[in-house]
């Protein structure tokens, strides 16, 4: 496993898929409001309960096996649920 380097979540890289796992003792004071720099699609390995909220919308629960589409340079954040959080991001 990756090195957490400052981030609320531990990284992995393989080809062009990043594997990021959100553990559940991360604070949630870490998760905080962000954009990025691509448009990226987020796959949910696991986790139960967690949320992902974009500005000004409501959460939405992030449910395992589905993909999530982030369009770049739009606010967002991810919001702690139950266990570990494991996503594959590609982007582009």
């Amino acid at each position: 496993m990756a090195e957490l380097g400052g981030k609320p979540y531990l990284e992995t890289t393989r080809e062009n898929t990043r594997r990021r796992t959100f553990q559940s003792t991360v604070l949630e004071e870490d998760l905080v409001w962000h954009r990025d720099h691509s448009n990226r699609h987020i796959y949910i390995l696991n986790g139960s309960d967690w949320k992902l909220q974009f500005d000004n919308e409501l959460p939405i629960v992030l449910e395992r096996w589905h993909t999530y589409y982030i369009p770049k340079k739009t606010y967002h954040r991810v919001i702690k649920g139950k266990g570990d959080l494991i996503i594959d991001i590609t982007e582009s």
